[in-house]
C-alpha cells in the first residue's frame, strides 16, 4: 500500500523561517515513523494567518495579545 500523507498546518503568522523549516522536518519525520510512509511521499503545507484574522469567541488573537 502506497501512502501519500498530506499534513496541513495553520498557524498565526510570526514565526521565523528557521522555525517553520524545523516544523516541516519534524512533521515529516513523525509521519514517516508513525505510518512508515516514504519521506518523498509526505506533503506538508503551512498556512500563516494574521492575528487579526483569527478569532475564537468573537475575540481575535491580536485582541487577546493586546495588539489589535
Amino acid at each position: 500500500m502506497t501512502t501519500v500523507p498530506f499534513i496541513d498546518v495553520t498557524l498565526v503568522a510570526g514565526r521565523t523561517p528557521e522555525q517553520l523549516r524545523a516544523l516541516i522536518t519534524k512533521l515529516t519525520d513523525a509521519a514517516a515513523e508513525a505510518i512508515d510512509a516514504p519521506r518523498e511521499s509526505i506533503r506538508v503545507v503551512i498556512r500563516e494567518v494574521e492575528a487579526t484574522h483569527w478569532a475564537a469567541g468573537d475575540v481575535t488573537i491580536a485582541e487577546r495579545r493586546g495588539t489589535g
